[in-house]
């Protein structure tokens, strides 16, 4: 069966629609991938890293991980958690951490190589992450921004491993 002929399955089509709806497209997370790769693949382009993200996002791991961390968000907007989660969580308290565990289990479906992408970005927090960070819009993106630099390490990963051979 072609990748065009693919059938979706709900888990993915809720996460996919869910990443739109809170902002993220696929470029956004592409441009995330070119930027954490273009200095070792000098002739990357777009459409590779496009590529390589909806590879990801076919995974059933990130799939799990990306509805669970928009719901919470969500959930964390409409001040429907139960103090003390709604405050930590609202406020992206630094010592938290479960943001950054959910997506390591994103950044493990690739290996280790996506450790390090993603604590690159995470620090640099370019692009789509800088603005998902931006708390003067009211919104809260505690788990996205972490799931979207998530994604892009992790589709960065799967180029690197490609680039030598390796499909994933």
């Amino acid at each position: 069966m072609t990748d065009e002929n693919r059938k979706v399955s709900t888990l993915e089509k809720k996460a996919r629609d869910w990443l739109i709806e809170r902002g993220v497209t696929i470029d956004d997370m592409a441009e995330l991938v070119h930027f954490l790769q273009s200095k070792y693949h000098p002739n990357l382009t777009m459409e590779d890293c496009r590529f390589n993200v909806h590879q990801v996002l076919k995974k059933r791991e990130v799939q799990n991980a990306v509805i669970t961390g928009i719901q919470l968000d969500i959930l964390a907007e409409k001040n429907s958690l139960e103090e003390p989660l709604q405050s930590t969580i609202e406020a992206d308290e630094g010592l938290y951490g479960v943001d950054e565990i959910i997506a390591f289990s994103i950044v493990n479906v690739y290996g280790s190589i996506g450790f390090t992408n993603y604590g690159y970005i995470d620090k640099q927090k370019p692009g789509i992450l800088k603005k998902l960070n931006d708390k003067s819009s009211g919104e809260c993106h505690t788990f996205l921004d972490d799931i979207v630099g998530a994604i892009a390490a992790a589709a960065s990963s799967r180029l690197a491993h490609s680039a030598v051979g390796e499909e994933y």
